[in-house]
């Protein structure tokens, strides 16, 4: 089976890329801006890192660093691109396997004197990472700390376009993966005086690394049962169009401003109806079970073309029952793309607001007893209409 084409037919449900005019409307731009530029691309062998990778190479850029630290994933993103026949690829091309908070990174980053456009991929992206106080810290080291750090290492080398991505759950957030998404648009546009600076607010990216539907997969090739949340619908793009999405917004955007993919509400999926129709493409009839320990003990008797699953109501931490992109009082354009609208005329954050706020994060985690209580209340005062959901359980403790 192809996994491409039961997106397209089964999750998405579109025959051809939702962005393909506005890429074809905007051609001609795009070769312009990205041709002959040396180009960063952060946590770029993450699925839609290397989705835009893919993206952007066509307009011959002159030089691509790619930074992650999965060194496994650098491999294949490399024998991926290498493999796509026609494929551009720069002379000037290399993979780093290193941090992008690291010393190492920081002295390869002077020593090549920046970069004309710098996309950075790198983010803890999980609900699931606010199980406790390590993973928070952890979360917003990465997506807040480190990416100041980075920041402030850009304004001695300004490049001409710097993108990072965002989510829809920083739309008046419920969990602290969505909060410190909300609070890195507040910091990048605290240094949108020094260089342009642009961002999308994104759906969930169909089979993406890590994500559920992407675990269905893994469970069909282990035999084993599949579990999945029967009452959350959300939106989808596929990875095709992930990687679209974020070259429109850091190549075409103006500086300040959040992108996000027009969808309709019609358009959302649930996850038990992506796993009921992935098991009947591999020839299996779902047999639904009341619960985890079920599934498990029918997965060993079950006749070849049955397929034991938990569909159940979500009750862990930090679940929004609903997706948007945009809230009450932002500002939007859905005339200058047909199929992307942009939020605009965002201001320049409080600078000593914003800062103080990483300046009392640093204080707390350098604190032994600190607590997830604590940083919730941290973030509370930041962020007023950020209203934190605790149910006490994880979904660490579900398949």
């Amino acid at each position: 089976m192809d996994i491409n084409t039961f997106i397209l037919k089964y999750v998405v449900k579109r025959e051809q890329s939702l962005f393909a005019q506005d890429i074809l409307d905007n051609r001609s731009q795009l070769y312009e801006k990205i041709k002959d530029k040396s180009v960063l691309v952060i946590g770029g062998a993450g699925s839609i890192g290397s989705s835009f990778i893919k993206q952007i190479l066509p307009y011959e850029p002159k030089t691509l660093v790619v930074v992650d630290i999965n060194e496994n994933g650098l491999a294949e993103l490399t024998r991926d691109i290498r493999s796509t026949d026609g494929l551009y690829i720069p002379q000037d091309y290399v993979t780093y396997p290193m941090d992008y908070a690291s010393k190492v990174f920081e002295k390869m980053f002077v020593n090549r004197g920046g970069f004309d456009i710098v996309a950075n991929f790198s983010a803890h992206k999980h609900v699931r990472s606010e199980k406790d106080v390590y993973s928070i810290e952890a979360l917003l080291r990465n997506n807040v700390l480190s990416l100041k750090k980075l920041l402030d290492l850009m304004v001695n080398f300004p490049p001409e376009e710097y993108f990072c991505v965002s989510t829809d759950k920083a739309a008046n957030p419920v969990n602290i993966m969505g909060a410190s998404k909300r609070i890195m648009e507040d910091l990048i546009f605290l240094y949108s005086d020094r260089f342009p600076v642009k961002t999308a607010r994104f759906a969930n990216v169909a089979f993406s690394n890590g994500s559920l539907p992407a675990g269905f997969l893994e469970r069909i090739s282990k035999h084993q049962p599949l579990s999945a949340p029967k009452d959350v619908k959300r939106y989808f793009v596929s990875l095709e169009e992930s990687g679209q999405i974020c070259m429109l917004a850091g190549i075409l955007g103006n500086n300040r401003e959040i992108f996000y993919p027009k969808l309709k509400e019609t358009q959302m999926m649930s996850f038990d109806s992506i796993a009921t129709n992935l098991l009947k493409e591999y020839g299996y009839m779902p047999v639904e079970c009341s619960s985890d320990e079920q599934a498990l003990h029918m997965m060993k008797d079950v006749e070849k073309d049955k397929y034991p699953v938990h569909y159940s109501v979500s009750d862990t931490s930090g679940e929004k029952e609903y997706e948007e992109f945009f809230v009450d009082g932002e500002v939007i354009d859905e005339k200058r793309f047909l199929a992307l609208g942009v939020i605009v005329g965002k201001e320049i954050p409080n600078r000593k607001k914003l800062e103080g706020l990483c300046d009392r994060l640093e204080q707390e985690f350098a604190s032994l007893k600190t607590s997830k209580e604590n940083i919730v209340d941290i973030l509370e005062d930041y962020l007023p209409n950020f209203k934190h959901i605790e149910t006490g359980k994880s979904l660490d403790g579900k398949m």
